[in-house]
């Protein structure tokens, strides 16, 4: 049996105390410890973004990402931007402009759009794609997602 390590952090808002191995992901502990699978497994390398989470308040690849680097944190994922009302409009756009076809990196897009405007509400289209660049999708083309944001930012144009 391997040693655990006690962590304690905020997870979408709310207190979390829990023991983890030390060597496990923050992917690993948010999918299947704590039940939040809207945080998806892509390549394991940091290169997809389909596990995009915000600690405290800067997005980070959640597969590369230990457990054990998330005592003290903030941390926000999906579920977390589902249920901030501030997001309301950036979780419509993308339905409203089609960015979302099979699902898979919606969830990594959305909070990873979400951190690109709350940096710069304001952001053009060309920020806007340097803001989704490590987030890959295979449906779209990226451009109904690039569409949806945009909106949001007022520089739809």
């Amino acid at each position: 049996m391997s040693p655990t390590i006690e962590i304690t952090f905020t997870l979408n808002g709310m207190p979390k105390r829990i023991s983890v191995d030390p060597t496990l992901s923050t992917l690993v502990m948010l999918r299947e410890i704590l039940g939040l699978t809207g945080t998806k497994y892509g390549c394991g390398e940091g290169e997809c973004g389909a596990c995009t989470i915000l600690v405290d308040g800067k997005s980070a690849n959640a597969c590369l990402m230990f457990a054990a680097d998330c005592d003290g944190r903030a941390i926000v994922t999906i579920e977390g931007v589902a249920i901030d009302r501030s997001a309301d409009g950036l979780r419509q756009a993308f339905v409203d402009h089609g960015g979302v076809q099979c699902g898979f990196c919606t969830p990594g897009m959305v909070v990873q759009a979400k951190h690109t405007l709350d940096k710069q509400p304001h952001a053009d289209r060309a920020t806007i794609k340097r803001g989704l660049e490590g987030n890959i999708c295979r449906c779209t083309g990226y451009k109904k997602i690039v569409d949806a944001v945009a909106a949001v930012s007022g520089t739809n144009s």
